[in-house]
C-alpha cells in the first residue's frame, strides 16, 4: 500500500510540475460610441407618459469591467413632420440624457435622433410602433426542472391583419421577443418561468409589453443572445459587429452601436408571493 500511495504522490507532483500559465493577448479594440434609445411611450395610465430618456457610452475592451460613459455629447430628436427640434440635456455622469421640455411622440411622425460627439455626427430615424395591453397576468402554479420556479401566466390579443412583432421585459434584465406568425388576430397565452436566484419572493415586479419593429426584433434577438441578459442589460455589453439603425454621417467606417426605437408600452405591476 505505501508503495501506491508514493508512486501516487510522485506522479501528482511530477504533472503538477508540468502546468504552465498561458498569458493571452486580448488586442485592444477602437472604443465605439454606444446609442441606447430605446424611448417607450406608456399608453396604459390615466394620462399618456413616456420614457425618454437616451444613454450613451463608449465600447471598451473584453475584460474591461468599467463601461466608459459619454457625458459630453450634443443630443436632439427632429420631427421630420414640422421639423420642431426636442433637445437633451445630460443628467448625471452615467451618460443619461433626458429631454429639456415634455416630449411624448405621436402616431405616424417619424424622429430622427442626431448625436454629436468628438466631432462626428450620428443619425438614426424611428416612428413610434403601436402595440396591445396585456389582457391577464397572474402567478401560476406550474415549475419546471428543480420545482422552485416561480410561473407568470401572460395573456395579449394581437391585433389583426397586421405582421406584429413584440418585446417582453420580465424586469431582472430579463427578455423575450415573440412574433404572431402562428396567432394573428388572436388571443395569445404563454407561461414564463422565473428561477429561483432571479427572484426573492414575496416580491414585486414590472412587466412591459412593447411594440417593437422587424428590424428590432431581429437586432434584439441577437443582443439579447450574445450579451447574456447580464447584469447591466443587454445593451451593457453590444458585440462590435452587430449594427443598429445609426450611422456615421462624418465617418461611415467609425459606426456607432446601438440602436434608435420608439415602443407604445404597457406595464403591470404584480405581486409574486410564497405559494405551497
Amino acid at each position: 500500500m505505501k508503495k501506491i500511495k508514493i508512486i501516487f504522490i510522485l506522479f501528482i507532483f511530477i504533472f503538477s510540475k508540468c502546468e504552465k500559465v498561458v498569458e493571452i493577448d486580448v488586442p485592444s479594440i477602437q472604443p465605439k460610441l454606444i446609442i441606447d434609445a430605446a424611448l417607450e411611450v406608456y399608453f396604459n395610465q390615466d394620462s399618456i407618459t413616456t420614457n425618454s430618456n437616451i444613454k450613451l457610452s463608449l465600447s471598451s475592451d473584453y475584460f474591461d469591467e468599467e463601461i466608459p460613459a459619454v457625458t459630453d455629447a450634443t443630443v436632439f430628436i427632429t420631427n421630420l413632420a414640422d421639423n420642431t427640434i426636442i433637445n437633451y440635456s445630460t443628467i448625471d455622469d452615467e451618460g443619461n440624457y433626458k429631454p429639456t421640455s415634455s416630449f411624448i411622440p405621436a402616431n405616424d411622425v417619424e424622429y430622427e435622433l442626431t448625436v454629436i460627439y468628438d466631432d462626428e455626427i450620428y443619425k438614426g430615424k424611428a416612428t413610434k410602433v403601436k402595440s396591445t395591453p396585456f389582457t391577464s397576468v397572474v402567478q401560476g402554479d406550474e415549475t419546471l426542472f428543480s420545482g422552485e420556479e416561480t410561473e407568470l401566466k401572460i395573456s395579449f390579443v394581437d391585433e389583426p391583419l397586421v405582421e406584429n412583432y413584440y418585446l417582453f421585459n420580465f424586469d431582472k434584465n430579463l427578455y423575450t421577443t415573440i412574433d404572431d406568425t402562428f396567432f394573428d388576430g388572436a388571443e395569445y397565452n404563454f407561461s414564463f418561468f422565473y428561477s429561483e436566484d432571479e427572484v426573492d419572493l414575496p416580491e414585486t415586479v414590472n412587466l412591459k409589453i412593447l411594440g417593437i419593429t422587424k428590424e428590432y426584433y431581429t437586432y434584439f434577438q441577437i443582443l439579447n443572445s450574445q450579451s447574456g441578459g447580464s447584469g447591466g442589460g443587454p445593451f451593457e455589453s453590444i458585440p462590435s459587429s452587430l449594427l443598429g439603425n445609426m450611422i456615421n454621417t462624418t465617418q461611415e467606417e467609425n459606426f456607432p452601436l446601438g440602436y434608435f426605437h420608439i415602443a407604445e408600452t404597457d406595464v403591470f405591476t404584480l405581486e409574486l408571493v410564497e405559494k405551497n
